[in-house]
């Protein structure tokens, strides 16, 4: 399914990254885990620098880890490309573990399927290691609040 082609970005990467940070501190607390590195029209570039915090048993990083890379990849983009409202939701997250991802840079490729006034339709691979084979792979909802002058946060 080809993405949205209409799609213009009203938020850089440092403008989302900075906006996380002020409406949801404690996703990162002292370390920079989860973080926009491009945003570009239709989609983003999401990143988890995962360590020893993210590994369970085996050295595999945690499914909860990277379930929470691909929400992060759809709140990205829906702040990106919807506006700079922090109330937008996830109302649905379907997501598929292909491989087993080791410690390191692991990066979502999120796209928009489908942006209206209501919600937001996005999917993301997740990639990681020297040749950056697909490790899971996503599909969200995510809910966008009636615009109103008071929900957003610039």
């Amino acid at each position: 399914m080809p993405a949205q082609d209409n799609l213009k970005p009203v938020l850089t990467a440092t403008e989302v990254n900075a906006l996380m940070a002020s409406v949801y501190p404690q996703l990162n607390d002292e370390f920079t885990s989860y973080e926009a590195l491009d945003v570009f029209p239709g989609g983003c570039t999401v990143r988890l620098n995962a360590n020893e915090r993210h590994l369970r048993p085996g050295g595999t990083v945690s499914g909860p880890s990277l379930f929470t890379l691909a929400d992060i990849g759809g709140y990205a983009c829906v702040l990106s490309h919807a506006g700079p409202d922090a109330l937008s939701v996830t109302t649905n997250l379907n997501i598929n573990f292909m491989r087993k991802a080791e410690a390191g840079p692991i990066d979502g490729h999120c796209r928009i399927l489908k942006l209206g006034k209501s919600l937001m339709v996005f999917d993301i691979d997740i990639v990681a290691g020297p040749e950056g084979h697909t490790v899971a792979h996503a599909t969200g909802t995510y809910s966008i609040p009636p615009k109103r002058a008071d929900n957003v946060v610039k």
